[in-house]
């Protein structure tokens, strides 16, 4: 199949947010596309109206365009093509390759029960097959599944699999209410769509066999399939709610950077070599099926965390500061002096491993009236450290070289002077200036915020301690 016809796509169902599993799988439908030059899709399987909605479909589409998973079509909506899938499944009841039926739930569930006593795989036993029905009000439509041979599906990252076509079910293509079920619409739309290529996640690999038999019912070319195997928590259980977010913007409202998403989520099921961080345009060039795994990736949140400090440290400094403007601002702060947040974010970006925790960290350099922490004031604003801040308050005037290295330079001296460590008065000028007793190096604290900020916190902080 060559490049020039490859087409895939991604098509979530819209009755929730992008799960980091959904993300994956568009990602790796995205790169073997793009390595291909091929042409990558996105549909929205909106046929469930009882469950889709609008709010879902949006924070799809936002997530994509989030993580940089740009699509070349769409997105196409599936309930706009109810008319086609309708006019399929009358093409195959016109075949004989499909039947109404009129068997009601709690029959359904009767004939089950009875099978699974008896021993028997418990599948539909064509009550309605060759009884005629015509269409009514509480009528379904069935397929009329193979019942012998076999159908082996030869999956491009599982190898073959095989499955007795006898246990397969006349599964149901159109509900009562005219709208087609999963299995069937999804059939129609990738044929009608020219996707050459199925690359999903692993829990469709038994709905495989009944959907190759439907391509080759309705007369179409049957694609190539891929199926990636599933995220694992840490317990090895599904990933699910329990083992942290799941969804993607849920990350970037927590302070992930896209890069790193996209760089954690390719790592997970594939490799290339031992190499942990890449481009956008590596992956592209190195990405393929064949080295994705065959068993289920487990989450790692210290791994991701780790890539997101990375790419803070990397981004270019415009960006990071336009990225964390929405951080500081949502706290109620003044972002107008660029100059000033320029500087903060260079003090914080070595340290932060999210951005929620780096605009946390910095709440001090907006207000002067920071709270004290009550440990670190107990230890270090007390009547024994008010010296060392009067010292620090009566000298920093007088310092022509307000600079990191000039104030490193005073503090020393001074230190040197009241016979005493610099780490004693420096923490103590910490707690005094940010309230706590980590922070950026208090010298670059000190120039960023200012030398008559840096004064007023100090006299605040002595007028504290003599209080203790």
């Amino acid at each position: 199949m060559t490049s020039e016809k490859m087409r895939t796509r991604f098509a979530p169902s819209p009755t929730g947010y992008l799960h980091i599993g959904g993300a994956r799988t568009a990602l790796f439908n995205w790169l073997y596309t793009r390595k291909h030059e091929g042409t990558f899709i996105l549909r929205i399987e909106d046929t469930d109206q009882a469950r889709s909605t609008e709010e879902s479909t949006k924070a799809i589409l936002d997530a994509m365009s989030w993580l940089g998973l740009c699509w070349d079509e769409g997105p196409y909506f599936q309930a706009d093509r109810v008319k086609i899938h309708q006019e399929m499944v009358e093409k195959l009841i016109d075949e004989g390759k499909a039947y109404y039926c009129t068997c009601q739930p709690e029959e359904l569930e009767a004939k089950r029960k009875q099978a699974l006593a008896q021993g028997r795989k418990p599948k539909y036993d064509r009550t309605c097959c060759e009884r005629g029905l015509a269409k009514s009000a509480d009528s379904v439509v069935r397929f009329r599944c193979p019942d012998v041979g076999a159908t082996v599906l030869r999956d491009l990252i599982k190898g073959n699999i095989s499955f007795n076509n006898e246990e397969l079910d006349d599964l149901i293509i159109e509900r009562a209410d005219g709208y087609p079920t999963y299995n069937f619409a999804v059939v129609v739309d990738d044929a009608l769509m020219g996707i050459t290529h199925v690359i999903r996640g692993d829990d469709h690999v038994n709905n495989t066999p009944k959907q190759i038999h439907l391509y080759e019912a309705l007369g179409y070319e049957v694609p190539l399939f891929g199926h990636v195997p599933m995220i694992l928590g840490a317990d090895k259980a599904r990933l699910s709610k329990r083992h942290g977010a799941t969804s993607v913007m849920a990350y970037k409202d927590m302070g992930y950077l896209p890069e790193a998403i996209i760089n954690y989520l390719v790592r997970l099921g594939w490799s290339h070599g031992d190499q942990e961080i890449f481009s956008m345009e590596e992956l592209i060039g190195m990405f393929s099926l064949e080295a994705v795994g065959k068993s289920a990736a487990v989450f790692n949140p210290d791994k991701l965390l780790w890539l997101n400090q990375h790419y803070i440290m990397s981004y270019e400094e415009e960006r990071l500061i336009e990225t964390m403007l929405p951080f500081w601002r949502e706290r109620g702060f003044d972002t107008s002096d660029h100059r000033f947040i320029r500087k903060i974010t260079a003090d914080l970006r070595p340290r932060a491993k999210t951005l929620v925790e780096m605009a946390d960290s910095g709440t001090f350099y907006f207000r002067e009236d920071v709270a004290y922490d009550p440990a670190a004031a107990a230890q270090f604003l007390t009547p024994e450290y008010a010296g060392h801040l009067e010292a620090v308050r009566d000298g920093l005037p007088g310092l022509a070289d307000y600079t990191k290295d000039g104030v490193e330079a005073f503090l020393r001296a001074l230190a040197d002077q009241r016979g005493t460590k610099l780490k004693w008065i420096a923490q103590t000028l910490r707690v005094a200036i940010t309230g706590k007793t980590v922070s950026p190096g208090i010298d670059e604290v000190m120039v960023t915020i200012g030398k008559e900020s840096a004064l007023r916190r100090i006299e605040r902080a002595i007028a504290a301690s003599r209080q203790g």
